[in-house]
């Protein structure tokens, strides 16, 4: 909740601000009257001031909450109260007695050398054994975790005699009940044994989220040294190279069966249940029987995304012979032109916007499907990547395989949309 607030206001400020010294820096004229029409796809383009400074917002909020080096570290989240930390427990013997000792306790963060070894847990605080039968205790606690202490232990009378803890910093507890400290929770158990938990701030634990420059030494190291015995270049060129050949044979399959279906009613009553029937169903639903049918081979990845992409591109090819204007066709056949002209020269041109729209939803949706498809018995790839990674727990490896599946997926947009601009130049036009 916390970091939506922070995103949210970042996302206010940054606005009156952009507009207040943009308002200020502008001559407005008459293209500052232009008003909006709902649905004119044209009339609303991308600010990029926005889009960088919603990118430096994330990176920020990302760094903020993990206590990266990107970051001043007065911006910080507050996380694990580090350090040496005490508290004293009453422990009452079967006579009635009480007696009192210290327990220190060091709470330290996991540390690695520069080859990413743990380095060894560090010792516990040496302290003195005090005077009674309740002896001081020591303990190391890692940071964002919980110590279940058996306390009584080591002390001259032990819960075999007849001892229990009755207190905790001179508030009295009892079996089930919490006390709140200035480092955290204690609470007893129901066999009356004490576990610390040491507040974990608002930073997250680097196996949940772990900093940016982590990732990146990642990516540098993957980069030269390769993950599983292939490059991360060949990683996703073999990603690439499926979703490239399963959209060309679906839009080879689907954008004639979308033109049979938009030109003859027949092709329309006969492919419109399979078509509406597959359309709902989500590719990965498939990967059981495209297993069962093509194996778990390429072929069958090859299969999956042939599937994924067939649907959208022949609805895709349909709407777009559906919404050819009639009098541009009318206005041909009175120029004396035949169906063929008709054909190459009315309805591909004002279809091929439509098929475009359906190229690029078509190629997100493979490039989603390619990485679940890889997930089952695949040897390279970015979704083999990502589930290597998260059986070991290296989260690193895994953002940065979702840092370079959006990037490579919002790259393949960007080559669509261009190559819709330079193919269909007059997509909006009447």
């Amino acid at each position: 909740m916390i970091p939506l607030l922070i995103y949210a206001a970042i996302f206010i400020a940054s606005f009156v601000l952009v507009r207040l010294i943009a308002g200020r820096m502008s001559n407005p004229g008459l293209s500052s009257l232009k008003t909006v029409t709902f649905g004119d796809e044209s009339a609303v383009v991308p600010d990029r001031r926005a889009s960088v400074i919603s990118i430096i917002a994330l990176l920020f909020l990302w760094g903020t909450f993990t206590g990266s080096v990107i970051v001043p570290s007065f911006l910080h989240m507050p996380g694990p109260p580090l350090g040496l930390h005490t508290f004293e427990h009453t422990v009452q013997n079967a006579d009635g007695e009480t007696d009192t000792a210290t327990v220190t306790f060091l709470l330290y963060e996991t540390q690695t050398d520069e080859d990413g070894n743990e380095l060894p847990t560090p010792e516990a605080p040496e302290v003195e054994p005090g005077d009674g039968f309740a002896i001081n205790d020591s303990l190391v606690i890692e940071a964002y975790g919980s110590e279940l202490a058996q306390l009584q232990n080591n002390d001259l009378l032990t819960r075999d005699d007849g001892t229990t803890i009755v207190a905790v910093n001179g508030q009295p507890i009892a079996p089930g009940e919490r006390l709140a400290l200035d480092f955290g929770n204690i609470t007893m158990s129901t066999r009356g044994t004490i576990n610390i938990s040491p507040d974990q701030g608002y930073q997250m634990e680097p196996i949940w989220l772990p900093p940016p420059e982590s990732v990146l030494a990642r990516l540098i190291e993957i980069s030269t040294d390769g993950f599983r015995n292939y490059t991360l270049v060949q990683h996703l060129g073999y990603s690439l190279f499926r979703v490239v050949v399963g959209f060309s044979l679906g839009a080879l399959v689907g954008i004639p069966l979308g033109y049979a279906m938009g030109l003859s009613n027949w092709a329309r009553g006969w492919f419109d249940p399979i078509v509406e029937f597959m359309r709902p169903v989500p590719p990965l639903a498939l990967i059981p029987l495209v297993i069962i049918w093509a194996g778990i081979g390429e072929s069958g990845k090859i299969v999956l995304l042939f599937l994924a992409a067939l649907w959208i591109m022949a609805i895709s090819a349909r709407a777009g012979v559906s919404g050819v204007s009639l009098s541009k066709v009318h206005a041909a056949y009175s120029l004396g032109a035949s169906k063929a002209q008709i054909m190459r020269h009315v309805i591909v041109p004002n279809s091929l916007p439509e098929i475009f729209t359906g190229a690029r939803v078509a190629m997100g949706v493979c490039w989603g499907t390619v990485v679940a498809a890889e997930l089952v018995a695949a040897v390279q790839g970015a979704g083999m990547m990502i589930m290597v990674a998260s059986r070991f727990q290296n989260t690193d490896i895994v953002i940065l395989g979702i840092i370079l599946i959006g990037m490579i997926g919002f790259g393949i947009d960007i080559l669509m949309r261009w190559a819709e601009r330079l193919l269909v130049p007059w997509k909006g036009k009447s």
